[in-house]
């Protein structure tokens, strides 16, 4: 009896020693792929004058260049193989969503199960060649037409300049996308998010050294200086508590009988998330929002007096800015949840499954009563959103903090 106990025992321990074992290979990989794309943000391309295009990016850094250096962990700022990172395979997947709920091909092709959802897939990946390779060649044109007190950015012009540019910049995004897909698979967690994840916190700890740099010369009063750090912890808690909230609906399923046995009727929970939407409004909020800014920066102020007069309207903490920003989040709040989420089909399933919510009858009043609640949570987070959204722009407005630390409190990199 002993000796079968100390058997079970040994077994157990092995069990337990070789799941260990795999999880630390699989931190291991995960470790190691997020430091190749580090590195990768460090290489910068061929054929740019790195301290001219220092000087410009300084220039620019307020417009939408900032806020896409902000994903790509320095990559824009340096103007590395990596500075596109993964965000035209995250436009291409979003683009994806939107079409799979307009085309009635991809919307069969969802349906499909999980021969549908790779096919979607490919499409996504050929996509995001296709917008890589788009926003590549405006870089390169862009770089072209830069210069500063340094000089030209672009040491030598031309044809081979543009086409080595967009070659390495899609083969960067591409690899980005591969190393996303290796890293779901052998490492832990969602690889792409964990990729933008590693480049928002890249900027973390120098953010943080400016910060208390400031502090040291007396720019910021150390009140000030611990008050944002309560601020940001606080910040960070609120972000997981929303994000984690969801209303449940109950559903419950009738008696059925197989055979000769009855079986009593079961109950689960619909959950529809408070913030079904996740970062796409302040993403393209923030896009739509900074394109003029950054065509005016690059017409360096030699562009039509209304341009510069809408500039200077939209500039950090301008009352325009705030309004069109928070306006901006809330209807794309509605936009993206009515388009990622239909009631009518979610009425349709349950009925076809003989659930319904007590109360409601099923079909088309489950499906009004599901976009009643799905409507009323979706504003307590779009507002959730506006707010967090909003809060960096009042801070670099009405403090002397700096703005890469005050961005850091944001929606789309919180």
């Amino acid at each position: 009896m002993t000796s079968a106990a100390e058997q079970l025992a040994a077994n157990l321990n092995f069990g337990a020693f070789a799941k260990a074992e795999d999880l630390k290979k699989r931190i291991w990989f995960t470790l190691a792929a997020l430091l190749v794309y580090r590195l990768g943000t460090f290489i910068p391309l061929p054929g740019i004058n790195p301290v001219a295009f220092a000087d410009t990016f300084k220039n620019q850094a307020g417009g939408i260049l900032g806020l896409f250096n902000t994903f790509a962990g320095g990559a824009v700022e340096r103007m590395a193989i990596f500075a596109l990172n993964i965000m035209p395979y995250i436009s291409a997947s979003i683009i994806m969503q939107l079409m799979s709920s307009i085309d009635k091909r991809l919307e069969a092709l969802k349906k499909e199960g999980e021969q549908g959802r790779k096919q979607i897939n490919q499409y996504t990946r050929y996509l995001t060649v296709v917008l890589a390779a788009f926003q590549a060649y405006g870089i390169a044109i862009g770089l072209e037409g830069s210069s500063s007190a340094s000089g030209s950015v672009v040491i030598e012009p031309g044809a081979f300049f543009r086409i080595s540019t967009v070659v390495t910049l899609v083969g960067g995004t591409m690899f980005l996308m591969w190393l996303g897909e290796q890293i779901t698979q052998r490492g832990v967690g969602n690889g792409i998010s964990l990729i933008i994840f590693a480049g928002i916190v890249a900027g973390l700890p120098s953010a943080i050294a400016g910060l208390f740099e400031l502090a040291r010369t007396g720019s910021v009063t150390t009140f000030l200086l611990i008050a944002l750090l309560i601020l940001m912890l606080a910040v960070v808690a609120a972000i997981v508590f929303m994000e984690r909230a969801q209303r449940r609906l109950l559903i419950q399923y009738p008696k059925r009988q197989v055979g000769n046995r009855m079986f009593q009727g079961d109950t689960s929970h619909l959950p529809l998330k408070l913030n079904s939407a996740g970062v796409i409004p302040p993403i393209f909020a923030s896009s739509l929002l900074l394109l003029p800014v950054t065509v005016a920066q690059f017409a360096s102020g030699q562009g039509p007096d209304w341009l510069n007069t809408i500039v200077a309207a939209l500039g950090y903490g301008q009352p325009l800015h705030l309004a069109f920003y928070g306006a901006l989040i809330l209807f794309f709040a509605f936009f993206y949840t009515a388009v990622v989420f239909n009631p009518q089909d979610t009425a349709e399933n349950l009925r076809k499954y003989g659930g319904f919510i007590p109360g409601i009858r099923p079909g088309q009043k489950t499906a009004e009563y599901i976009d009643y609640v799905l409507t009323r949570i979706t504003v307590v987070g779009a507002l959730y959103l506006m707010m967090v959204c909003l809060l960096p722009e009042i801070m670099i407005a009405n403090t002397p903090i700096p703005q890469r630390f005050a961005s850091l409190l944001g929606g789309t990199s919180c």
